[in-house]
């Protein structure tokens, strides 16, 4: 373990017993400064750790009790549901009420939690929805996290981020989280962040561990190879990834008629459709998970081991992310 970084024991201890052995480069790079208050700018792709670079020393500046003191904004509901897991894992030893804030659920439990809790991890479009019923009040928070800025902004939330910032006391560290630096992140920096520090970190993937493959089939062949390779190759958990959710729909279907055992996951689903597909493919107790591009940025799913693109997807940047999830 470095030492060059020293949290509070309890964090310390939540630490080791969740199995680090050393710290990430963006960890690295990241903790020394925010622990110092300085406002960050992390470039750096899913997978590299940015939950914990931002985790550990938010916790260090949270007091139980005392009110929503940090806003986490996240794209969607399933890095929101992950994040907040994450955060509870860190806050093992430290009495924290950590809350998942999203749409697509009853308000109301959400309401009623609200009172209780120390931080909240949010999607745009929902926490908003509480501030303008007058349901969250975020008067009193001193740590500002935009994670995955850029996919936020690619999905059309800028002014409501805008909006929710102005809500947020000036006088507060801010941490922003991108894996690429677009104007619209240019400007958010520019306006709302105090002389950020910023920290760039290598690369989506370890390229010793890719191999890629190109088949250049027929679309009406497409379905039979996809079953003959993954009936013929050893392949371990496996994202096939589909551009519209009904594609996802139909192949899923499908590959379960093969007597593959497949399940879906896209933005159509309720909440606890989408929940169950990640915890069985997390759980192994399904090893194929057919997926729209919500699945490729955010969620941590160790040993993926392949990576199918079933239809190719729109910009070479949406690739990049899907075969980031193999190859850490």
């Amino acid at each position: 373990m470095n030492s060059h970084i020293k949290l509070q024991p309890e964090l310390a201890k939540a630490f080791e017993e969740m199995g680090f052995l050393e710290w990430t480069d963006i960890q690295n790079k990241c903790i020394p400064l925010l622990q110092q208050g300085r406002d960050v700018i992390g470039q750096s792709s899913t997978g590299s750790g940015k939950t914990v670079a931002f985790g550990f020393p938010l916790l260090e500046i949270v007091i139980h009790g005392h009110g929503i003191q940090s806003l986490i904004l996240v794209p969607t509901r399933e890095l929101c549901e992950q994040v907040r897991s994450e955060m509870r894992k860190f806050a093992k030893y430290k009495r924290m009420n950590i809350l998942a804030v999203y749409g697509g659920v009853s308000i109301s439990p959400q309401i009623s939690s609200i009172r209780h809790t120390d931080i909240v991890v949010g999607t745009p479009g929902r926490i908003l929805d509480h501030l303008q019923r007058g349901t969250l009040s975020l008067q009193k928070v001193r740590i500002l996290v935009l994670d995955e800025a850029d996919k936020m902004f690619e999905m059309g939330f800028i002014d409501d981020i805008k909006s929710i910032i102005s809500q947020v006391p000036k006088d507060r560290q801010t941490m922003l989280f991108s894996a690429t630096i677009s104007q619209q992140v240019h400007d958010i920096v520019r306006h709302y962040m105090k002389n950020p520090e910023k920290i760039k970190v290598q690369s989506y993937v370890d390229h010793g561990k890719l191999a890629q493959h190109f088949y250049d089939v027929n679309s009406r062949d497409k379905f039979s190879l996809l079953v003959h390779i993954l009936k013929q190759e050893p392949v371990g958990l496996t994202i096939i990834f589909c551009a519209t959710r009904s594609r996802v729909n139909v192949l899923s279907k499908n590959l379960n008629k093969q007597d593959i055992n497949a399940t879906a996951l896209h933005g159509g689903l309720t909440q606890n459709r989408r929940k169950q597909a990640i915890d069985m493919f997390h759980n192994r107790k399904i090893d194929i998970l057919v997926a729209s591009d919500v699945a490729a940025r955010g969620l941590d799913i160790k040993d993926v081991s392949h990576v199918i693109n079933y239809d190719i997807p729109k910009t070479s940047k949406e690739y990049i992310h899907r075969i980031g999830r193999t190859a850490r």
